[in-house]
């Protein structure tokens, strides 16, 4: 049931927007809301999709997933929902959005994906990072500037996220001692590459078919980074065939050895794991560590 506090606030919205009357006809839960709650709402503006939690639970969720979701617009590479208005009132914060009807994939839709998703990594930033921090998932994800790659890395993905591990008891001295033995080899490991715009949570539930038959991306935890970054979380979970990487390299080349270094960025989302779901996570973590 979509509270009655949002809906006010989306009639005096729309009213002040244009003066077209907003009502809403029927609504449907979504799945994959796990941290919040998310529907389809047939409007008389047509179908829209609008996320909500109570008002203090993310401080600035749905504003910063607004944000991504207009960088991502504005590069014109992947189709992503048109971010309508969010708000936080008494009571919720909300995100509405544009509804994408799920559809079947044309058969190239991968390949199309990949390369995709390569002319949106030719997207560069003067930094790594973003003016502003956003989430991932449900937790917090600094985004401050650094000018390498490695830095930013170390400092703003890996250092908060094993932090609060060890905050949290998940995470005993020895991996921490393991972890600060890796930060030194990292200096010669990331190819050197200007900062990518990324999506930043790119794994298999961040993207449906769009009615064209193409990907289309939801959910983004955006910023400048390297764009391993994204080719790793599309491995860590699979999903993604091998047409995609076929078509990213045809327009966008990685470079040699990329394979070998996916582990290394899939640290940062693992420790999300294990500080939101726990220590099953944990053995993958210190795998890869004695691996690097």
């Amino acid at each position: 049931m979509v509270p009655q506090e949002i809906l006010d606030y989306l009639e005096t919205f729309f009213a002040g927007r244009d003066g077209v009357p907003f009502r809403v006809d029927a609504s449907a839960v979504l799945s994959g809301g796990s941290i919040n709650h998310v529907f389809r709402i047939k409007t008389s503006r047509g179908d829209l999709c609008l996320k909500y939690n109570h008002a203090g639970s993310y401080p600035r969720m749905f504003e910063s997933e607004a944000f991504g979701l207009s960088l991502l617009a504005q590069a014109g590479e992947i189709r992503v929902p048109e971010a309508v208005c969010f708000a936080t009132l008494d009571h919720y914060a909300f995100l509405l959005t544009e509804y994408i009807e799920a559809a079947r994939p044309r058969n190239d839709m991968m390949h199309h994906f990949g390369r995709s998703l390569a002319f949106l990594h030719r997207h560069h930033g003067n930094g790594f990072g973003l003016n502003s921090d956003n989430y991932m998932g449900a937790l917090p994800q600094r985004n401050t500037f650094h000018g390498n790659w490695k830095d930013f890395f170390i400092h703003e993905r890996l250092m908060p996220q094993i932090g609060l591990a060890a905050d949290l008891g998940l995470a005993g001295k020895a991996t921490l001692r393991q972890f600060e033995s890796l930060y030194p080899r990292l200096d010669d490991f990331f190819p050197a590459e200007p900062p990518s715009l990324l999506h930043g949570d790119l794994w298999n539930g961040n993207y449906i078919v769009s009615e064209q038959g193409t990907a289309a991306l939801i959910d983004p935890a955006v910023y400048y980074g390297h764009r391993e970054v994204d080719i790793a979380m599309t491995a860590l979970f699979g999903g993604f065939s091998a047409e995609f990487y076929e078509g990213y390299n045809e327009a966008f080349p990685l470079e040699k050895g990329w394979r070998d270094r996916l582990g290394i960025y899939n640290l940062y989302p693992l420790l999300i794991h294990l500080n939101l779901f726990g220590t099953s996570y944990l053995q993958e973590i210190e795998s890869i560590l004695k691996r690097y």
